[in-house]
């Protein structure tokens, strides 16, 4: 009985649905043909509402030019095999220069009418382009629905944060005690995550009709931009010489930024305190070796680039004016 346990997605359903209904609305106004309804149907259903607007719109002008295309060819060489060899051969570079290829199929199928019925009156152009209309009517408003992905997306979000956060955390240790024994499987699985999270965030928009609420996307794509810096972080935090006081105070303060990885911005505070800091190292005692030197200029370059990591995060908070990207935000300071 494990047939029984086999989960059915919502495009599934949606398809199956859409199909029957296509069917039925075609037999019950008489139409020839009226599977064809449901083949259109299953054709147009896409992954997102967007994808199923543009691929029902390129459906339908590659039927039209398909039905024009075979018209001519039927007129002049008469219900043949060699016209719908020519009509294949001339359709397909015409679809593909005008962007609508993948209306193939459903342009074929009504090219297929004609050829069976061997005739182009107009009841039989008007069954056709009813078809077409219950076809594509039917996937559209059925596709209508989609499943929210907020859940989803907040999932990716805590799982990406607590990533950061051990992240953070390997490099204040490391900064404090010289070793570690951290595997890095944070930085291995990062790239992954905040790719599927794009993407499905990216779906997410596709999604919305009337209105365009991009924060998630924004904010994975922020997260990104923030892991390449840690990346670049990586050796120099590896690099530093741990008996350098500034390396302590380094690490005092990634402490403080793991403890505030969230969707939350007020990462100016962090700034403010991170030039102060700055400061007091140009404020030290100058290095008197080739080796403090170096080490001095590895802190400030450290320094740089926990700026720029804070400083993405900044930007995104001042850009979003979204009422998505408040609900999003949380109440205490966040990088």
């Amino acid at each position: 009985m494990s047939f029984l346990k086999l989960k059915i997605g919502y495009r599934t359903l949606k398809t199956a649905i859409g199909t029957a209904i296509s069917i039925f609305l075609a037999q019950q106004l008489d139409l020839m043909y009226p599977a064809s309804a449901g083949i259109i149907t299953i054709l147009c259903i896409q992954v997102t509402v967007k994808q199923s607007f543009r691929t029902a719109w390129n459906r339908i002008m590659a039927s039209f030019l398909g039905l024009g295309i075979g018209m001519a060819l039927f007129y002049f060489l008469g219900y043949s095999p060699l016209a719908i060899l020519l009509a294949i051969l001339l359709f397909l570079p015409l679809a593909v220069r005008f962007g609508i290829q993948e209306g193939f199929v459903s342009s074929m199928v009504v090219l297929m009418h004609l050829y069976s019925s061997e005739r182009m009156d107009l009841p039989l152009l008007l069954n056709e382009a009813g078809l077409l209309v219950i076809g594509v009517g039917v996937a559209l408003l059925v596709n209508l629905y989609m499943p929210s992905l907020d859940k989803d997306l907040r999932a990716m979000q805590k799982q990406v944060e607590q990533l950061f956060r051990q992240i953070l955390r390997e490099f204040s240790y490391y900064l404090r005690h010289g070793e570690s024994e951290w595997d890095g499987k944070e930085m291995i699985e990062a790239p992954g995550l905040l790719e599927k999270a794009i993407r499905l965030a990216s779906r997410d928009i596709d999604n919305r009709l009337g209105r365009r609420d991009d924060s998630y996307y924004q904010y994975f794509v922020m997260r990104e931009k923030q892991f390449e810096l840690l990346e670049r972080m990586m050796p120099i935090v590896s690099s530093l010489d741990t008996q350098v006081p500034q390396s302590h105070r380094i690490a005092d303060f990634l402490e403080q930024i793991s403890a505030s990885v969230h969707p939350g911005n007020t990462a100016y505070r962090f700034i403010d305190q991170l030039r102060q800091m700055r400061e007091e190292i140009k404020e030290s005692e100058l290095p008197r070796t080739r080796e403090e030197f170096e080490t001095r200029a590895s802190l400030f370059y450290l320094l740089r680039e926990i700026e720029n990591y804070l400083f993405i995060k900044h930007e995104l908070g001042k850009n979003s004016d979204d009422k998505k990207t408040a609900a999003v935000n949380k109440e205490k300071p966040g990088a």
